[in-house]
């Protein structure tokens, strides 16, 4: 499984052109064609970008949750609410709707963040509210996130 590495400064214009770095566009381009999907984030004020391969096995796995219990439906309604399908241009630009720019109060300063399989585009004021926690409370979630998964067969 490919997954994207690194966080970048960027900038995006008035008509929602967001130019991305070109270390990002390469990366891009290692998942194969050239359409993402950008979504609206589940947890936080930002957006994710999807590699096209990557959004249609997510979708194969929401597509299985029965839609007549109201609740799955709801969730597949909200999760999918917004959904785009971006390629950067010749310029290596995404272009970012402007209900998902609002969503995401993305202004002229973004930060633009690796998640795995997946990136995250952020306001960079809000990105670093979120990033700035103290070592004792990151400490602790990682503990409480990581402390249980066996590596290789270790005990956790």
């Amino acid at each position: 499984m490919k997954n994207f590495i690194g966080t970048y400064e960027c900038r995006i214009d008035d008509k929602g052109r967001l130019k991305l770095p070109s270390s990002l566009v390469k990366q891009m381009g290692d998942f194969g064609g050239d359409s993402f999907v950008v979504k609206r984030a589940v947890f936080q004020p930002c957006l994710e970008v999807y590699p096209m391969q990557g959004w249609e096995q997510l979708m194969n796995k929401l597509n299985q949750l029965n839609r007549f219990i109201k609740k799955n439906a709801d969730f597949i309604r909200m999760f999918t609410a917004g959904v785009k399908i971006v390629e950067p241009d010749n310029a290596g630009r995404l272009q970012i709707s402007k209900d998902l720019t609002l969503f995401a109060n993305l202004r002229k300063e973004i930060v633009i963040t690796s998640a795995g399989e997946l990136f995250e585009i952020w306001d960079k004021e809000a990105y670093e509210k979120v990033i700035t926690t103290s070592e004792e409370d990151f400490a602790k979630l990682a503990e409480d996130v990581m402390g249980t998964i066996s590596f290789d067969g270790e005990e956790p």
